[in-house]
């Protein structure tokens, strides 16, 4: 038997369903966070900053440093490390603080 926490837990975990990150389809299991099945993909960085334009990705992975932000949805600011990613998900990108409409 492979030692895996799955596998330890004796956990039999749901197919896979698909979210879709800046048009492309992603697989993400059944409570996973956006932020995990975007890890899971290699994709490191979707939000940059609102000066000097720098990546940013997941950093504390408990919903205490914003750097993991993107649109969800529709709905921008989210922290992608606290929500799990549900089937039809639609995340996108985010540059700077998500919102055209602030002057900021």
């Amino acid at each position: 038997m492979r030692r895996t926490p799955a596998a330890l837990v004796r956990a039999q975990p749901q197919p896979a369903h698909t979210i879709e990150f800046d048009g492309r389809p992603i697989p993400a299991l059944p409570g996973q966070s956006i932020a995990a099945a975007l890890w899971a993909q290699g994709i490191l960085a979707w939000r940059t900053t609102r000066v000097g334009g720098r990546p940013r990705g997941a950093f504390c992975g408990i919903g205490a440093c914003f750097d993991c932000l993107a649109t969800v949805n529709g709905r921008p600011n989210q922290r992608t490390c606290l929500l799990p990613a549900g089937p039809g998900d639609r995340v996108t990108s985010q540059e700077g603080h998500g919102r055209a409409d602030l002057a900021v």
